[in-house]
């Protein structure tokens, strides 16, 4: 006679059961467990302290120095800021306007009649030696505006170029025989003669539009300037940029 059995029995005992507490005892084996271990690890490595004034310090230095040198270039080779001092251009311009004169423009276009310009002093005094290192730092010093330029910078309007021949009759200005047209004077106007002379090669013949109180080419120095090399103009005034209510195109 068969021996009956409980089906239970027959199957053999019944494995363990896995409880949620049994599974969160440890991780399980295999690519699990690393993710876990990975996880850990990242978890208790220490996050980077803020490196304080020093590390601040090391961020802000580049940034001035690349922002002066940016000053520097843009001065020198495009855009260059002047104050106007005196009357000698009024009515275009007056003392306390500040402009802005391209120093670029001269790479691409030549100086023509008409144009307001900014140029150095064409009779310098002689300059202090300052030796190699002395006058690289006075250079710098002049690029960001904290040391005055060796020479002086003037503006004037350009009248005649190199040829030609100019004449002042009772305050009317000629070039080659041919009046010239100026609206931009000054109301009070200087009715004295100068010339006729001719403008020497290579250099350039300028005025102030306020004629009564301009040392300008008609007068040699030191009343005046004489001709102007071409050489020494810095770069046309095309805005003026302050004050505000100012603030415009120079014709």
């Amino acid at each position: 006679m068969a021996e009956t059995r409980d089906p239970a029995e027959a199957a053999g005992p019944a494995p363990p059961r896995t409880s949620l507490s049994d599974t969160d005892l440890g991780p399980p084996e295999g690519r699990s467990a690393g993710r876990h271990a990975e996880t850990d690890s990242r978890t208790r490595r220490r996050r980077p302290e803020p490196e304080g004034l020093g590390g601040a310090l090391r961020e802000l230095v580049p940034l001035v120095l690349s922002a002066l040198v940016l000053a520097i270039l843009i001065k020198s080779f495009l855009i260059q800021a002047f104050f106007i001092p005196s009357a000698s251009m009024e009515p275009t311009l007056e003392p306390g306007d500040r402009i802005l004169v391209c120093r670029i423009c001269k790479v691409f276009s030549d100086v023509t009649y008409g144009n307001v310009i900014v140029f150095s002093d064409p009779h310098p005094a002689p300059h202090e030696d300052r030796g190699i290192a002395g006058g690289f730092l006075h250079w710098l010093g002049e690029g960001i505006g904290v040391a005055r330029p060796e020479d002086a910078d003037f503006i004037k309007r350009v009248v005649a170029m190199e040829g030609d021949t100019w004449e002042m009759r009772r305050g009317v200005m000629f070039v080659n025989g041919i009046q010239v047209r100026e609206p931009y004077l000054a109301a009070e106007r200087d009715s004295r003669d100068f010339g006729p002379e001719t403008v020497p090669d290579g250099m350039l013949f300028v005025l102030g539009d306020n004629r009564l109180h301009s040392g300008d080419s008609r007068f040699p120095p030191p009343g005046g300037l004489g001709y102007i090399p071409e050489e020494k103009v810095v770069g046309e005034a095309f805005v003026i940029a302050w004050p505000f209510g100012r603030i415009g195109g120079i014709d």
